[in-house]
């Protein structure tokens, strides 16, 4: 139990948060959605910006490597078809089928990030013979982008292209550019950029405007005009961005026409008569194109992913609430019953004699205050109280000796941890009864009443009792008081109808001594060693049940630190009593029943979705600024709206006030987390194979402050 904790998994935590925001922030930049405004206003065109003559009146590729722009035209009767936005997974393949019907070549000026999406089309692309351009990475307006944004956009094109085909490529076409004599000044400044870089910019003779669907017959009218017999040309087409069906169709008319006048078809390159655009990429370059290929395709996985996990948590956690809303309405319908059917006198029908145990470990802050009110009860039958001091360093042991209480027996023996103290305490019990308390606290005078009550059934081994927050003074105060009322009794009330509970916390549970015998007592391999005793007795073939009526005051933590350490130890209990117990999913009888209906729910709701959370709540966050921020918010605000009922409900039924209430939202974005944290810290100390060594928190003296009155601690 004393081996150090694992404390590495926080480096690898943190790189893992770092990993998912790259993650989101790459497939948020492929998708346009991270770092492109959608402002298209050109900046202002200064005296230098506006382009000459030549080419404005030139050909549709300009060299302007130089400080001298040069412009070219296809050669006759040399038809280049440019396609633009691909590739597609519909559209570009049937172009390419129309293409190699015809025996025709073409030039795609693709988008970087289609490339990554769709690698084996662009392997197609070059591997059937047409030429690839560059087409930014995004589709950004270069003439409205600074010139950084320029620049890594065209490198990660080249670098994706060079990941996919193996291939570079000396084209490049602006987005939004048209013919040259329709050539801006901005754009003009962009294309100068680009001609520096070492690209020819092409722009094209035909615009068909296909982007805005006129028809096939309009696409093909807008490629003819002015094409005269003899004449070349550049046409602009769409292998994306929609219905690319108009331009399909229009593709294999144009060729036909064209080919019927003696026109052939081939690569803008080889049109215009200079090397092919096309070269291998070096070996650092295809390596370093697979890296950002592989890394959009992971980032894209990874979103898809999250937007399911998304969906699943959210369906997951809506119909846990009803259902728990529904089983805690069924739970006080019988409860009714039953108290009505008992009569008035009910509880004094069943007044068996109790022992009760209270394990103390440095407990002299409230030890006082919990043995007084054991002791001033209603209870009217004969109880003993033993308290069993494991070795504690401070005045626990001398505080108890010293009140001198009657029927309080002070065991004193060296530490051992608090399943050794309750076997002590059972072995040195008389009654059939066990009560097992905590020593930070406090009962209502009719508490051991309503614990015990259930007992009367022959079937019934353990009883669970309601455990309130006393000190729920401030938000953290509000907040455990909240997760005990809503999270924790709730649970228990379907628990208990399903009668798979799996845990009496230890701070008030009764039990059948028979019960205990049955399961070699409170187990002292795990760290929640009130889950595996309950679990252990359910598998033993006995009912365990809940009494809501039977209330005990317990000191929450007060502190940040001090419930890490308490929520860490229990999470990390829980996960080995349910991987100790796990053969109950496959056994028969009881213990199967308890198993298929408790596990299950316990890995889903405390363990996976926990687990993932994180990740879903930073793809919220990331939605929010970057998606469409409107259905997150509405999600997060009707399921907020949704467990803010579902907790006016659980309050009432626990007689408490919704006033609460209003620290929940905020719960949901700091105290939610802070115990999703737990789980994963948890989650990589048992992976690792550390046995935690037990946590133990330190007490404010709650009770000793307000007062051994019991119902007082509880206003």
């Amino acid at each position: 139990m004393r081996a150090r904790e694992p404390r590495g998994h926080w480096v690898l935590m943190l790189l893992g948060a770092l990993a998912l925001i790259g993650a989101l922030l790459l497939n948020g930049f492929a998708q346009g959605a991270v770092g492109e405004s959608t402002d298209r206003e050109p900046a202002p065109t200064g005296d230098g910006d506006v382009p000459p003559d030549r080419v404005t009146r030139g050909g549709a590729v300009l060299n302007l490597d130089t400080g001298e722009p040069r412009s070219v035209r296809p050669k006759d009767r040399t038809i280049a078809l440019t396609f633009d936005d691909g590739p597609d997974p519909k559209w570009t393949p049937r172009l390419l089928d129309v293409l190699r019907r015809h025996g025709a070549k073409a030039t795609f000026f693709v988008v970087g990030a289609q490339v990554a999406r769709h690698p084996s089309l662009a392997r197609r692309l070059v591997t059937e013979g047409h030429e690839v351009g560059n087409h930014t990475y995004t589709h950004i307006d270069m003439a409205a982008s600074p010139s950084w944004r320029v620049r890594m956009e065209l490198d990660l094109t080249q670098r994706v292209l060079a990941g996919a085909t193996g291939r570079t490529t000396a084209l490049m076409r602006m987005p939004y550019s048209a013919t040259p004599g329709e050539l801006t000044g901005p754009q003009w400044r962009a294309a100068q950029a680009a001609g520096r870089q070492g690209y020819l910019v092409a722009l094209t003779d035909r615009d068909t405007e296909d982007w805005a669907k006129p028809g096939a017959d309009q696409i093909v009218r807008r490629a003819l005009t002015e094409t005269a017999r003899d004449q070349g040309a550049i046409v602009m087409l769409h292998d994306s961005g929609g219905d690319r069906a108009a331009t399909v169709a229009a593709v294999d008319e144009i060729i036909t026409r064209l080919k019927a006048r003696g026109h052939r078809f081939t690569t803008l390159s080889e049109a215009i008569g200079v090397p092919a655009a096309n070269v291998p990429a070096s070996l650092t370059e295809r390596t370093v194109g697979r890296t950002v290929l592989f890394g959009q395709i992971g980032s894209r996985w990874l979103v898809d992913g999250l937007v399911a996990l998304f969906g699943v948590a959210a369906v997951l956690t809506a119909l846990r609430l009803v259902f728990l809303l529904v089983f805690a309405r069924e739970h006080a319908v019988r409860a009714r019953l039953q108290r009505r059917r008992r009569g008035r006198r009910g509880r004094e029908s069943f007044t068996p004699w109790v022992s009760v145990i209270v394990p103390a470990y440095n407990e002299s802050a409230g030890i006082a205050a919990t043995l007084h009110s054991l002791l001033d009860t209603d209870y009217p039958a004969l109880l003993e109280v033993i308290v069993v001091d494991d070795g504690s360093t401070d005045d626990t042991a001398r505080i108890v000796a010293d009140l001198n209480l009657p029927g309080v027996v002070l065991v004193r023996k060296p530490n051992g941890g608090k399943p050794s103290a309750l076997n002590t305490g059972i072995a040195r019990a008389r009654a059939d009864i066990v009560v097992m308390v905590d020593g930070d606290t406090v009962f209502q005078r009719d508490t051991l009443g309503h614990l015990v009550l259930p007992l009367a059934a022959p079937s019934v081994g353990a009883v669970s009792g309601n455990t309130k927050v006393a000190n729920r003074g401030g938000l953290l105060g509000r907040w455990q008081h909240i997760e005990y009322v809503i999270g924790f009794n709730l649970d228990r009330r379907m628990f208990d109808l399903l009668q798979c509970m799996p845990t009496i916390p230890g701070a008030i549970g009764a039990f059948r001594r028979r019960a205990l015998l049955d399961v070699g007592g409170v187990s002292e391999e795990t760290l929640a060693e009130d889950t595996d005793l309950t679990m252990a007795i359910c598998r033993a073939g006995w009912r365990v049940v809940y009494e809501e009526t039977a209330i005990a005051w317990t000191e929450a933590p007060a502190s940040l630190r001090q419930l890490w350490r308490q929520r860490y130890r229990w999470c990390y209990g829980t996960l080995q009593a349910m991987w100790k117990h796990r053969r109950s999913l496959v056994q028969r009888g009881r213990s199967g029943r308890f198993g298929r209906r408790c596990l299950p729910y316990l890995t889903i709701f405390q363990v996976v979705l926990p687990l993932f959370a994180p990740a879903v709540d930073l793809f919220t966050l990331y939605g929010l600024f970057f998606l469409e921020p409107l259905p997150l918010a509405a999600s997060w605000l009707g399921f907020t709206a949704l467990q803010t009922l579902a907790g006016a409900y659980a309050l009432r039924l626990d007689g408490e006030r919704v006033r609460p209430l209003w620290v929940l939202p905020l719960q949901q974005v700091v105290y939610r987390q802070l115990m999703y944290l737990v789980v994963i810290q948890s989650l990589v100390t048992a992976v690792l194979g550390t046995r935690l060594r037990w946590q133990t928190i330190r007490r404010h003296g709650t009770f000793t402050a307000q007062g051994s009155n019991a119902t007082a601690a509880g206003g």
